[in-house]
């Protein structure tokens, strides 16, 4: 609605002095066309709003205005208290009020708490909901991290990757930390491409006395959803029918709990097994399922079993007496 985004507008004017027209338009996802007309609306009405031109120009309030800002709606309260990331609030139906909530808290904030209130808002984001087949990871190494993400400084990390397990030094350019259902990753850009680093395998973190040299020029939870979406959208997941023995169903159940195929169900196979169907990126990310030994087989695809035979045959190889 036009009202809210004017009100929006007085309220980001006034927590942070001046903005240019291109840095309101992105925050509110609109034109800068639709900002220019929205100031002169504000303008009309009133509201002592004035643009300033040149190279460090923008749009500003006259000092000492102050907006009335009495009241969250309950809506906006209740997104509050849910210090989620934007999805989790849209799921509550509260999508449209945690933006309007936080722009009037940080308008109420004592000025000189707002810039830092405002850095940790747009540098760090929580995702509660898990990914496929993981499970929460000790936060390890934070203190540099949030150093490097909060004083906008590159890094220079030692990095353990989970494929090969080898070890690689890169130099970053961070766009903030992600906690995604208690593991923390650090989305930065190395060699001006977004990527996920994952904390606890940040072997060695040095802050460098380097500002940042960012190329995307989106906000952290657009880069995030795009990285996440790269890795929770598979667009032909690989069906596996599995069989599992009962004593090892409840561990099974929590480890795959998101590998299951869409409506996959439990199926008596004998005293001993229930059977049931999973999704997989692909036959290789089967292999997660030697972690169970014999206690879980997989039926069907025939590649996959073949392929994790070869896994199996390979490792009894290595460890044979």
């Amino acid at each position: 609605m036009r009202s809210e985004r004017l009100l929006s507008i007085m309220l980001l004017l006034q927590t942070h002095g001046q903005l240019s027209a291109s840095d309101l338009a992105a925050r509110l996802e609109v034109s800068p066309r639709t900002i220019m007309r929205d100031v002169e609306a504000l303008s009309s009405a009133g509201v002592p709003v004035y643009s300033v031109r040149g190279p460090h120009g923008g749009i500003a309030l006259l000092p000492g205005y102050r907006t009335d800002v009495t009241g969250l709606t309950a809506d906006e309260s209740r997104a509050l208290f849910v210090l989620l990331s934007g999805g989790v609030h849209r799921d509550l139906g509260l999508g449209e009020a945690i933006g309007p909530a936080l722009r009037k808290v940080m308008a109420a904030l004592p000025s000189p708490h707002r810039p830092d209130a405002d850095l940790l808002s747009r540098r760090i984001l929580v995702d509660p909901s898990r990914w496929r087949g993981a499970s929460a990871r000790p936060a390890a190494g934070l203190d540099v991290l949030q150093q490097a993400v909060l004083s906008d400084r590159r890094l220079r990390v030692r990095y353990r990757h989970g494929g090969d397990g080898a070890e690689r030094d890169y130099t970053l350019d961070p766009h903030g930390l992600v906690s995604k259902a208690g593991t923390w990753y650090l989305v930065a850009e190395h060699r001006s491409r977004p990527k996920l680093f994952r904390s606890d395998r940040i072997r060695r973190a040095e802050v460098l006395d380097e500002e940042v040299r960012r190329s995307d020029p989106r906000e952290l939870p657009q880069i995030w959803d795009g990285l996440r979406r790269a890795i929770d959208e598979v667009p032909t997941p690989v069906p596996a029918r599995v069989r599992v023995r009962r004593s090892v169903l409840q561990r099974f159940r929590m480890v795959q709990e998101t590998d299951l195929a869409p409506g996959a169900d439990f199926e008596d196979d004998g005293d001993e097994y229930v059977v049931t169907t999973l999704a997989f990126r692909s036959v290789e990310a089967g292999a997660m399922l030697l972690a169970f030994g014999p206690d879980v087989e997989v039926l069907d695809p025939p590649e996959m079993r073949r392929y994790l035979a070869g896994r199996a045959l390979a490792t009894h190889e290595q460890y044979k007496f």
